[in-house]
């Protein structure tokens, strides 16, 4: 019951900071609103897993598309349900941004790996050399012998393939992501300089 009447004063405070900035959109009304509504985000986004860092900076993206998409509201009164869900969105963008990055290798520091792999019983790293690129299929295959062994820039693969630029990137990307678990294997089988 105690809960209940502290929760009260503090809603009715944030009704009355959304209905000034809703009223009257200014610096000073939005300064209030932000004051008033980042500590609940940011207590949102730490209940969602959230680095404080992250929390803060979600809390600050949300703020910044109220300030931005306030006019758009239609009933004033559910300026709370709307504030979170731009927080529900901002945080599914965050994780659905999450799930689709993928680790790459700088390929340009591959030749630093296969010279430390030398140091193994000789034709190893040929072997590894031939056995990765088995794993491309032959327009990337192509486009990564082009650009990392006989060093093509991009623009050069493209005109030789009458490709766009752009083709020719996605492919090398394509073809970093394909390869970057076995690279990254390589790498820490390698021996460290001391």
């Amino acid at each position: 019951m105690s809960n209940e009447l502290s929760a009260t004063p503090r809603l009715l405070r944030e009704e009355a900071v959304a209905e000034k900035f809703l009223e009257t959109p200014n610096e000073k009304s939005f300064a209030d609103l932000f004051n008033t509504f980042t500590p609940r985000l940011v207590a949102f986004f730490r209940a969602h897993n959230c680095e404080l860092d992250l929390a803060e900076d979600l809390a600050q993206e949300v703020m910044l598309i109220v300030h931005r998409k306030a006019e758009q509201i239609r009933d004033r009164g559910l300026f709370r349900a709307w504030l979170f869900k731009i927080a529900r969105n901002a945080l599914c963008r965050h994780y659905g941004k999450q799930t689709r990055q993928v680790e790459t290798v700088n390929l340009e520091d591959v030749a630093d790996r296969l010279e430390a792999a030398n140091q193994r019983p000789s034709g190893t790293a040929a072997f590894e050399f031939l056995h990765w690129m088995a794993l491309l299929d032959s327009r990337e295959r192509e486009v990564m012998t082009l650009r990392f062994i006989e060093q093509w820039q991009y623009h050069e693969i493209a005109a030789a393939q009458a490709v766009p630029i752009g083709t020719v990137q996605w492919r090398v990307s394509n073809a970093k992501k394909k390869l970057a678990p076995y690279l990254v294997t390589l790498q820490d089988r390698t021996p460290r300089a001391a």
